[in-house]
């Protein structure tokens, strides 16, 4: 079974588990597109199943028949009649399973199954009365599931109210790399970067190892992101219309809300996207948020002192802010544009606000480095709008611990170390003065810094009183 992963190892020791299980496994595993869900049961059971079928995009059922059909003739060395629906399939899929060896487990994978369930093609009822009527009861059978349209594996799997209620053993997410693990995987790839050329990479493009596959060692960070995102017909440019399409149905109304949540860096609440999309505020965009919150892509993120219905919704996905910053308006008019603009304010900008979800992404790391593992936390967000004669402000990250104690936290991502001037000082004590008048806490305040390189000792320096640095965030 599974060889050398660069991560995985938490979804390696579940498979595991399930292999040895005494009863059969239902397994899905889900992920977005490029995150390397197939890649993972592949590599795991070396490529060995006793079937495997992978659902076709956008192809009708007599096409996603005929190869289910196909591979369990290969599979099995012998002809099958060509079945009227799927119901038949699967009892041929029975017949050849039960008359293999019961003394050794089988591994049965299903491959973007979300494609084989077209438009009034029978699947899903064939499907669960395969599996309750016969895969359920035999004990050496391992039943993997995957797809990457998200919302159909969570309404007819996670929340399926008929046969497949309860049903699945196993659920894994796999999540993108984190820094470390990218880390990890690039020094695999024999690509030796400084860490803060690794972290920039990380901000265009996430830890997504299909994406990091494509970073040729031979280029710099710089030219390898115009390689990929800014020449013509680059790898990733048409990337953004298939990413949202392959994942969710009804994908344009998904991006519909991306798009208006790329226009605020701290976030929208439901009301706002609202207003911004002309979604009426249902259970369609409850649904919409939802999907984007489990799969990463947007940051359901609580607004200090508030109730869950005030909840801010972030854009959370490196690739889809780095698309509509930079990308969507920019294919063919400067093939070098990432090296042109490497002293761009609007580059130095991104970065910045970028780092910042890098950080909240990075919360356990932070956590260690502060020495509060152990601590109940909750991350939110605050900020004060301008008036009445005071100043606005706002704080991007917040750590409310159980011990009464909250960080405040500024996060800077620069090529040096960061220097406090006599005006930053002013607004820092000013942020941290309105916020305690603001939300009455009496927790003890801690300015935190997470920066590149740390904090450059001076006069102003002093004010803060917690450091974490980018190599910490690779812990």
């Amino acid at each position: 079974m599974a060889g050398e992963f660069i991560g995985r190892q938490k979804e390696c020791d579940r498979l595991r588990a399930c292999m040895g299980s005494a009863s059969a496994q239902l397994v899905v595993v889900y992920g977005r597109r490029r995150v390397g869900k197939t890649f993972l049961i592949d590599q795991f059971f070396g490529g060995r199943f006793d079937f495997k079928m992978t659902g076709l995009y956008k192809q009708p059922r007599e096409i996603q028949l005929k190869a289910f059909m196909d591979e369990l003739s290969m599979q099995s060395k012998e002809e099958h009649e060509f079945p009227k629906d799927w119901l038949e399939a699967f009892i041929q899929l029975r017949n050849y399973l039960s008359g293999l060896s019961r003394d050794e487990k089988h591994v049965v994978f299903f491959d973007e199954m979300p494609w084989m369930d077209t438009p009034k093609s029978g699947f899903l009822p064939a499907f669960e009365w395969f599996w309750n009527g016969w895969g359920a009861a035999q004990d050496n059978l391992v039943l993997l599931v995957c797809g990457s349209a998200t919302s159909w594996m969570v309404d007819n799997l996670d929340n399926n109210k008929g046969g497949l209620f309860n049903r699945q053993t196993c659920r894994l997410y796999l999540e993108p790399f984190s820094l470390r693990e990218t880390e990890e995987y690039l020094l695999s790839r024999n690509i030796r970067w400084e860490r803060y050329d690794i972290a920039e990479c990380y901000m265009t493009m996430g830890g997504i190892p299909f994406y990091l596959s494509q970073l040729d060692k031979n280029l710099s960070y710089t030219q390898n992101i115009d390689n990929i995102f800014f020449k013509k017909r680059a790898l990733l440019w048409d990337e953004f219309p298939h990413l949202y399409a392959s994942l969710f149905s009804n994908g344009d109304l998904y991006v519909k809300v991306v798009e208006a949540l790329s226009s605020k860096r701290i976030g929208l609440s439901r009301t706002e996207i609202t207003e911004k999309t002309g979604l009426p505020a249902n259970g369609g965009l409850t649904k919409i948020l939802d999907n984007l919150a489990s799969t990463g892509f947007v940051r359901a993120y609580p607004y200090y002192g508030n109730k869950k219905r005030q909840t801010l919704y972030q854009l959370a996905d490196y690739y889809t802010m780095f698309y509509y910053k930079f990308i969507k308006d920019n294919y063919g008019r400067d093939e070098a544009f990432w090296t042109h603009s490497i002293d761009n304010p609007a580059r130095t900008a991104w970065a910045g606000f970028t780092f910042e979800q890098l950080c909240k992404d990075h919360i356990r790391q932070v956590k260690e480095a502060l020495g509060i593992s152990g601590v109940l936390t909750e991350e939110s967000s605050w900020f004060l709008r301008g008036g009445d004669g005071h100043d606005g402000c706002q704080i991007d990250m917040l750590i409310d611990r159980r011990d009464r104690v909250t960080n405040l936290c500024e996060m800077k991502f620069s090529r040096r170390e960061f220097e406090i001037d006599k005006d930053y000082s002013r607004r820092l004590q000013n942020k941290i003065d309105s916020f305690r008048e603001a939300t009455g806490t009496r927790n003890t305040l801690l300015l935190t810094f997470i920066t590149s390189y740390g904090v450059r000792q001076n006069m102003y320096s002093g004010r803060v009183q917690a450091e974490v640095t980018l190599d910490q965030l690779f812990a």
